[in-house]
């Protein structure tokens, strides 16, 4: 598998799926902020690290999957939730290269240079989702 990027993939997005991931995800920082206030701003970070419009795109994708098969003639619900499983796979895969990110910015973001400790957290960032990336590819080619 080779990673690439479909530009043209944007053009199919209607306007209605841009409105319901931007309402989400402004909804989801909204709650964060009301939730900072009530309990603090360590307890409203978590909220606010959470995937903001990830829920609102992969229902946008399995929805996307089903109407291509119909088109086609299939029913495309298995397709729909096996493209949408993907899909948060590879979100929860990225999400650990992020809370490597997130470490070491607050371990070392006290001691440390900004340009230091973001340089760190990036390398560190970049090694976590490569490495999990290739070894769930390793383990998949394995079965």
């Amino acid at each position: 598998m080779i990673v690439h990027a479909r530009l043209s993939a944007i053009k199919g997005i209607k306007p209605h799926e841009w409105i319901i991931r931007f309402v989400f995800g402004g909804a989801v920082c909204v709650i964060a902020g009301l939730i900072s206030q009530k309990f603090g701003p360590g307890i409203g970070g978590l909220f606010l690290a959470f995937p903001a419009i990830f829920p609102a795109g992969v229902s946008l994708v399995e929805a996307h999957e089903k109407m291509h098969k119909a088109r086609a003639g299939f029913d495309g619900t298995n397709r729909g939730r096996i493209v949408a499983a993907i899909d948060a796979l590879g979100a929860a895969m990225g999400c650990i290269g992020l809370a490597g990110f997130a470490l070491v910015i607050w371990i070392w973001l006290p001691r440390t240079s900004l340009f230091v400790v973001f340089a760190l957290a990036t390398l560190v960032w970049l090694t976590l989702a490569v490495g999990i990336w290739l070894m769930r590819k390793k383990l998949i080619l394995h079965r």
